[in-house]
């Protein structure tokens, strides 16, 4: 039996009950039709492999290599795909809840109306990918590698793009409010028309960066170096605020203050918590102790209930012994 032949039998926990259904061999393509993969598997080699529709729930491909791979309207929830190789791979329309993909290649991946909640990019190779038009809320960028990426129309309130690479990224008409860009390089990335509310720019390179049209309300430019960006106008800045910010010629910002807050604006607001689990059952013998005390209470009270009455008569008495 073939690497991949074994590595599909043990993650396969479920395969679709239809006609003419075919067992993906070491010579096929197309194991389209395996829906749902668990278990562990790291280093496989699924390259080239058509996986469209398939859900990875809970599985564990780390290192593994999906170069190439058709994995259109594909569904990650929980898996880990740490140092991974998504190389060239079709990911369109997939969607990804709390997956792990720290440390993975997606160079030149197509990732175009990718849904995101929680995931988590930390330090990928994502350069030259497609992401327009991607749901990508909550996301973790930090350390990642964003050079000459397609973020276009692409939705990241309160995404964490902290300390990335993102030379030539093109961010036009993208949602970034309340998201964090400390420390990242930006040169000649594309913030044209983009949504900036709340955004945290501390420290960050942005030379050549265009920012014509963006909405800069409640940002906070502290430390950013902006001297060389394109497109700023001073009605921009005066709904942004920086401390040791550095501008345009002729352009100017308030100074955010010791007290100055980060607000972060977002569009869909998060689930709320679960409902607390109910408390445990006593055990039979607490149960026991419990009414032990209770009955215990109770015959006391009633006990200094009869002292008192019988004080009251025994007060009563003497008063009509003293009367002449």
């Amino acid at each position: 039996m073939t690497r991949l032949t074994a590595a599909l039998s043990v993650l396969a926990l479920g395969l679709t009950a239809l006609a003419g259904q075919a067992q993906a061999g070491p010579d096929e393509k197309d194991v389209a039709r395996m829906i749902s993969f668990g278990g562990v598997c790291s280093s496989c080699d699924l390259s080239g492999r058509k996986l469209t529709g398939a859900r990875f729930m809970g599985a564990s491909f780390v290192k593994g290599v999906f170069v190439g791979a058709d994995m259109r309207g594909a569904a990650f929830y929980g898996s880990n795909f740490q140092g991974a190789d998504l190389s060239r791979a079709d990911l369109r329309g997939a969607e990804v809840r709390g997956a792990n993909f720290k440390d993975a290649i997606f160079s030149d991946a197509k990732l175009s109306g990718l849904e995101s909640s929680g995931a988590s990019f930390e330090n990928a190779n994502l350069e030259r990918v497609d992401l327009s038009s991607a749901e990508l809320h909550g996301a973790n960028f930090q350390s990642a590698h964003l050079d000459r990426a397609n973020l276009s129309n692409a939705e990241l309130p309160a995404a964490n793009l902290g300390g990335v690479d993102a030379h030539g990224a093109d961010f036009s008409n993208a949602e970034l409010d309340g998201a964090n860009l400390t420390g990242g390089r930006f040169e000649r990335a594309n913030f044209r028309n983009a949504s900036l509310n709340s955004v945290l720019f501390r420290d960050g390179a942005f030379d050549g960066a265009e920012f014509r049209n963006a909405d800069l309300e409640g940002a906070n430019l502290s430390g950013a170096d902006l001297s060389g960006a394109r497109g700023l106008e001073q009605d921009q800045l005066d709904e942004a605020c920086g401390d040791g910010v550095r501008l345009p010629r002729g352009l100017s910002v308030k100074p955010c203050g010791p007290n100055a807050r980060r607000i972060t604006i977002m569009r869909h607001m998060p689930p709320p918590p679960p409902a607390p689990p109910k408390p445990p059952r006593p055990p039979a013998a607490a149960a026991r102790a419990a009414e032990v005390a209770r009955a215990k209470a109770v015959a006391a009270q009633k006990a200094a209930i009869k002292a008192q009455a019988e004080a009251e008569r025994a007060e009563a008495l003497a008063r009509s012994v003293e009367r002449p």
